[in-house]
């Protein structure tokens, strides 16, 4: 059985560099178009959770450690 995983993204932390994008096996990670945070920057946002396997590959290469992983039992 594949894991299933979740992952929440702090938009107030997130500073949209792109990290998280390009590493995510499942592209499932884009930077928002159409949403800034207080400081001015399009952040991170899931777009098919549903593919998530909680590699945690984004939340590991995250410099400002706005992104948590979860892992279903």
């Amino acid at each position: 059985m594949a894991v299933k995983g979740k992952i929440t993204i702090n938009a107030e932390l997130c500073k949209g560099c792109n990290l998280c994008v390009d590493v995510c096996p499942h592209k499932i990670i884009e930077i928002s178009k159409d949403r800034f945070n207080q400081r001015g920057h399009h952040p991170a946002l899931v777009t098919d959770i549903g593919k998530c396997t909680a590699c945690a590959l984004c939340a590991v290469i995250c410099p400002d450690v706005a992104i948590t992983v979860y892992k279903e039992a």
